[in-house]
């Protein structure tokens, strides 16, 4: 038995007519997604209710997402209150670049505090989703480090650094399973810079010890409050809805409680006049007209031949299988953007205040600091290809981002540095008591007859060598990067590997 159309006057019933109707039921099923649409939004309205009626403490459900506030994000808000607030109150009294950089913190701890209570709503996600829902933060900390790169010559540039180097403990909610000795490690990378500004302003300005003790207290308290609500990684919530990049960025976004964005408006309305409804849509008219082709739909296309065939051509496999078409001609796509090659920059080597500036030096082997006294202090940034030689005595020395770089110096009362370099040369002519090579690849260290009892410290580096005289030549001694710890039955014990020495050292630099 055929079903009756609807009660629908006669003329409709013609077969362009019937495809209206067709479209029409497919608009009916378009609203029902959209009504399902204003229902979770209807849901996340009566959760805002609920949550501004609701005694402190109830955690309620409402459509299966949590109202209020879960305790982890409630003792996270405490942490930014007192922690936080002392770290901005204190950044704002010096002012200046450490104010700037402070309210950027502040800012990545607001989308972290987000992220927590998104995670408190929603069960965990996948993989994929959950990077795309860490991009807020990983922004902010980008930013973070990049206010510190672009402001070196800032007098508080220790103070960002100090930031700087530590701020990647917000990423602690993708580290599993025991997110909080990560959060050490960036507190001692902190701490490196923190002892600088101490030495500095302990004695001169006490502003500056109380930024420190309010900064370094941050990542003790996160660590604690990591401790009690998520010592094994994050904690997701168990019910609710899972988590997707859909959903869980109007959390992000808009806060707890608002609703999302309204949905997009319905279609037109159903039977409008034909020649409009084309304009509206002409990719749905143009299906239609392929559609109803009938057998002539195969007309257009082509009659591959045997030699285009790579099945009976192995030739055209090895080549990728593909043959272009003989009647139409393929336009390249659009080309994605070149990068735009780094900017120059103009060499520098002057003396600014206390501080010997040798910058963007690049083949130059001819590099001389003669006139030195002991209160100056020498940064050398992004030199390449090039040699310096540092006559006299002087506090400090600083080799950062350098490539290829050599470095001769006479006496150094304080600290040599080797930070984020390759391939570094260095001798000592007279007397150093200290070498610290940080995330370094490469680095050759000519010690004098005066230098032997010179301290070397070495983190995150490898292929690092001290070379030392014997009876008019030098002998190589490669600093150990691979260590062997046992357990001796009441504690750990470690001790390097061994490594052969090579009798035959490169030539020194002079």
């Amino acid at each position: 038995m055929q079903t009756a159309l609807p009660s629908l006057p006669s003329e409709w019933y013609p077969a362009t007519q019937v495809c209206k109707f067709q479209r029409y039921l497919n608009w009916m099923a378009e609203m029902q997604g959209l009504m399902e649409r204003l229902e979770q939004a209807v849901g996340r309205l009566e959760l805002l209710s609920a949550g501004l009626h609701r005694p402190p403490g109830d955690c309620g459900e409402i459509n299966g997402v949590s109202g209020g506030v879960a305790p982890s994000v409630e003792a996270f808000d405490k942490l930014m209150n007192s922690m936080v607030a002392e770290f901005l109150k204190n950044s704002r009294i010096l002012a200046g670049d450490v104010e700037t950089h402070a309210e950027m913190v502040h800012g990545a701890f607001q989308a972290q505090r987000a992220f927590l209570l998104m995670a408190s709503q929603y069960q965990q996600p996948q993989e994929n989703d959950v990077a795309a829902l860490l991009k807020p933060i990983s922004e902010k900390i980008q930013e973070i480090q990049t206010f510190r790169e672009r402001n070196r010559g800032s007098k508080m540039f220790n103070h960002l650094s100090a930031v700087s180097e530590s701020i990647p403990a917000l990423g602690w909610i993708a580290v599993s399973p025991k997110p909080g000795p990560y959060v050490k490690e960036m507190n001692d990378a902190a701490t490196f810079y923190t002892n600088r500004v101490l030495k500095d302003y302990k004695h001169s300005d006490l502003r500056h010890v109380d930024w420190v003790k309010s900064y370094l207290n941050i990542w003790s308290e996160l660590q604690a409050y990591i401790k009690e609500h998520h010592a094994t990684g994050l904690t997701w919530s168990k019910t609710g809805p899972v988590a997707s990049t859909a959903s869980a960025l109007s959390v992000l976004s808009l806060g707890p409680g608002l609703p999302p964005p309204p949905p997009p408006p319905g279609p037109p309305p159903l039977f409008e006049s034909e020649g409009r409804r084309e304009e509206s849509s002409p990719s749905r008219s143009a299906l239609f007209a392929q559609l109803n082709q009938g057998e002539a739909i195969t007309k257009g296309l082509r009659h591959v031949t045997d030699d285009q065939k790579t099945y009976k051509n192995p030739s055209l496999r090895a080549h990728g299988g593909q043959t272009p078409s003989p009647t139409k001609s393929h336009t390249p796509g659009p080309t994605s953007p070149q990068s735009h090659p780094p900017k120059k920059h103009a060499p520098v080597l002057e003396l600014e205040g206390k501080k010997w500036r040798v910058e963007y030096q690049e083949d130059r082997n001819d590099l001389v600091i003669s006139e030195t006294e002991l209160r100056q202090v020498a940064y050398i940034f992004k030199c390449s290809k090039s040699t310096l030689q540092i006559k006299g005595k002087i506090n400090s020395i600083t080799i950062d981002s350098c490539k290829k770089f050599g470095l001769v110096f006479d006496n150094v009362v304080g600290i040599v540095e080797v930070i984020n370099s390759k391939d570094i040369q260095m001798q000592v002519m007279g007397k150093v008591p200290t070498i610290s090579i940080n995330k370094t690849e490469g680095c050759h260290i000519y010690l004098s007859e005066d230098a032997l009892d010179c301290e070397i410290v070495s983190a995150k580096s490898s292929e690092m060598n001290i070379l030392i005289p014997r009876d008019g030549d030098y002998r190589e001694f490669p600093v150990p990067e691979q260590f062997k710890t046992a357990w001796d039955g009441s504690k750990l014990v470690t001790e390097p590997a061994e490594i052969l020495v090579s009798e035959r050292p490169p030539k020194p630099l002079t």
